[in-house]
């Protein structure tokens, strides 16, 4: 699989797809995630942390003045806010190579900002189609995005079947 485009139809939805992705996401990964503002990317990354192991009562914000949080989990979450860097050297003062591909998983919003385009296993894009409806992306870039894609899905599937959505 390559390319899986969801409707999410509320915010515990989006929510429920990002845990989704944080279950099944091994160490190693990095993952961009992109969409205007407001489009519901904090929402989804706070996702992804819950199904990492972060705690629920944990806040996981955009690191927006921050540029990287550190949640840990089953394995770390590097999440990284890109929306006030100017240049990809940016990066490399955050320290990004150190956490990219490492042990942890790296989920970068607002990667689309840089010019030059990052390294990574899936892309996720999100857009509103309404006041809580999101249209989300997802692209493999690799073989083991193909891998977590593929997970992600059937975990998504399973989940939304135990909710009654």
């Amino acid at each position: 699989m390559q390319q899986w485009r969801v409707a999410t139809r509320a915010e515990e939805e989006t929510r429920l797809l990002g845990r989704s992705l944080g279950k099944a996401a091994p160490a190693g990964m990095v993952v961009l995630l992109n969409g205007p503002l407001g489009a519901g990317k904090t929402c989804f990354a706070q996702g992804v942390a819950y199904g990492l192991g972060v705690a629920e009562q944990t806040p996981v914000t955009s690191p927006t003045y921050a540029l990287m949080n550190i949640h840990q989990g089953r394995v770390p979450l590097y999440h990284f806010d890109l929306y006030r860097l100017s240049r990809v050297d940016d990066l490399e003062d955050l320290g990004y190579d150190e956490y990219a591909e490492g042990q942890g998983l790296t989920l970068v919003e607002w990667a689309d900002r840089m010019g030059e385009p990052l390294g990574s296993s899936l892309v996720v894009t999100i857009s509103s189609s309404g006041e809580n409806d999101r249209q989300i992306e997802f692209t493999a870039v690799d073989p083991a995005g193909r891998q977590l894609l593929s997970e992600v899905k059937s975990t998504w599937e399973a989940a939304r079947s135990a909710e009654n959505l």
